[in-house]
């Protein structure tokens, strides 16, 4: 038997593997120490054996209620992902494994690699409506990159989306992805009527570098980048200095910041209803856009989710309100789950990568019921 970490994205330590039915593993911590929950590892062993795969410090990790009916994700094949028989007891979460191939990928979400990433960026790019640009540069001098779509006019609403602030929260690129190509697609009317009155700009990944590390919330630093959105410094968090420097060149109209949450097992909105600036137009928008994002997604709901700021006591280091605040728009952080979505179970996949592009397609449509509005 052999457990390796050691490629991109990849978390595991190993601490004893002399029983195959008490594999005994650790989850390797964010830099700074503060944040861990995001594993991916490989396991290569004998077909037909089962191996008991105990994550020994898991009651210690971020979120400890996200081990709550949480299933780990495999595959042979790395490009199907399936559940594995999981369970959270006394801090430790047990990963039972059949082994029907040489070879297992175990992941605590499917993965969107830097390679994907890379790959994402140059297949959009022949597009004529798109172009890329950099940003600049992270602290492991990884470029941040910036997907333009549109024409340009200056009369369209300004449209920015970003993903994976947290890099273990790879639902959000994969969603990205669903709603890129959906935008892209030349046989999809609703996408040529929200491209006649808009322009993107969309920021696939945030946070390369933690991604590379296989972080689950910070960057090479150490640094939470969706707390720093205030004050951001080339120091601690260019990634977000780079990103709002070019939203106050370009004015942003809409904003959605595409996450994860690790205890919910739902699909939801979190508002800026709290920033001082907001109003009965943001409010307007804001219920049109979730009622629109209810009708084309079943995954989507509203009855559970973060509870709402109080007038006026928003958070403006977090990205979804100091955008709000500073450019006076609607702004939305979006979150799927990690585990399963429990208003549409699906015990064999639970929420998924397939899933998430879906609702990057009807995030599109939801936009388009509030462009003509947000000006």
């Amino acid at each position: 038997m052999r457990i390796s970490a050691n490629f991109d994205g990849g978390n595991i330590e190993v601490i004893n593997q002399d029983d195959i039915n008490d594999v005994q593993l650790a989850i390797r911590p964010d830099v700074g120490g503060e944040f861990y929950q995001w594993f991916n590892f490989r396991l290569d062993g004998e077909v037909g054996n089962r191996y008991i795969l105990n994550i020994i410090n898991a009651g210690s990790a971020s979120y400890p209620k996200g081990w709550e009916n949480y299933q780990a994700v495999a595959t042979y094949d790395r490009q199907h992902w399936f559940r594995l028989p999981t369970e959270y007891k006394d801090g430790k979460l047990t990963i039972a494994v059949d082994l029907d191939c040489d070879s297992i990928q175990i992941a605590y979400f499917a993965p969107y690699s830097y390679e994907r990433h890379q790959d994402l960026l140059a297949a959009v790019q022949i597009h004529p409506l798109v172009s890329l640009e950099h940003l600049g540069l992270t602290l492991d001098d990884r470029d941040l990159s910036l997907v333009k779509i549109g024409d340009g006019d200056e009369s369209k609403a300004n449209i920015w989306i970003t993903a994976r602030q947290h890099p273990g929260e790879t639902m959000a690129e994969w969603l990205v992805e669903g709603f890129i190509n959906n935008l892209l697609d030349s046989d999809c009317a609703n996408a040529k009527a929200l491209l006649d009155k808009a322009n993107f700009y969309i920021v696939p990944n945030m946070n390369p570098d933690g991604s590379v590390r296989g972080h689950l919330r910070t960057n090479a630093a150490g640094v939470n980048l969706n707390r720093e959105w205030q004050s951001p410094s080339l120091e601690k968090s260019p990634e977000v200095f780079h990103v709002t420097n070019k939203m106050k060149e370009t004015g942003v109209d809409l904003f959605y910041d595409v996450h994860g949450d690790e205890g919910l097992p739902f699909v939801f909105l979190a508002g800026c209803e709290g920033v001082p600036c907001y109003n009965d137009k943001m409010a307007a928008l804001q219920q049109t856009f979730v009622d629109a994002l209810s009708l084309t997604s079943a995954d989507f709901q509203t009855e559970f989710g973060y509870d709402k700021d109080e007038p006026g006591k928003a958070n403006l280091t977090v990205a979804s309100n100091w955008v709000a605040e500073t450019f006076q728009c609607l702004s939305n952080t979006l979150e799927m789950p990690f585990k399963d979505n429990d208003n549409l179970a699906d015990p064999m996949a639970g929420w998924s990568p397939e899933r998430s592009i879906y609702l990057g397609e009807a995030s599109l449509t939801a936009m388009l019921a509030v462009v003509d509005d947000l000006r």
